[in-house]
């Protein structure tokens, strides 16, 4: 990662991502299921707004108490991803409530992972958009930048 820096527990071989700025957000518009799983076993599902690689925003039918810890199962193209988020506090939506997350914990190899799909969903949200980009030239890395 480049503008972020990749903190590692020298105790297991997950990651702490601590970016020196915002990340670029994805909007998925619900389109991807995700799995939560809570501390007591149980499980609800959401649908995923907004992905970046370090949190994201889900839809859920009824909000999980802001601060809360839970595992994550995040399909993408190459791989599921579980990462451990936080919860953050929930604003009532349409149909439920959306509610922001943000990673906490991440293995190394999913991180890689994420970080890819978020930069290839980017690459694919700004090339219909016809920037002006020259063959030769190359792309922003983060949509931020453009």
């Amino acid at each position: 990662m480049t503008r972020a820096r990749l903190v590692l527990n020298s105790m297991s071989q997950f990651a702490q991502i601590r970016p020196h700025r915002r990340a670029p957000r994805i909007n998925l518009r619900g389109t991807i299921p995700v799995t939560i799983q809570l501390e007591n076993a149980r499980q609800l599902s959401a649908r995923l707004h907004q992905l970046s690689v370090t949190g994201g925003l889900l839809e859920l039918a009824t909000y999980i108490e802001e601060r809360t810890w839970v595992g994550l199962r995040i399909p993408l193209s190459a791989a599921a991803v579980h990462p451990t988020a936080e919860m953050l506090f929930p604003m009532r939506g349409g149909l439920g409530y959306l509610q922001p997350f943000r990673i906490v914990r991440l293995r190394v190899e999913e991180s890689r992972t994420l970080e890819k799909e978020v930069l290839e969903l980017l690459q694919q949200t700004l090339a219909p958009s016809g920037l002006g980009r020259s063959p030769g030239a190359n792309p922003p890395r983060y949509l931020l930048e453009t």
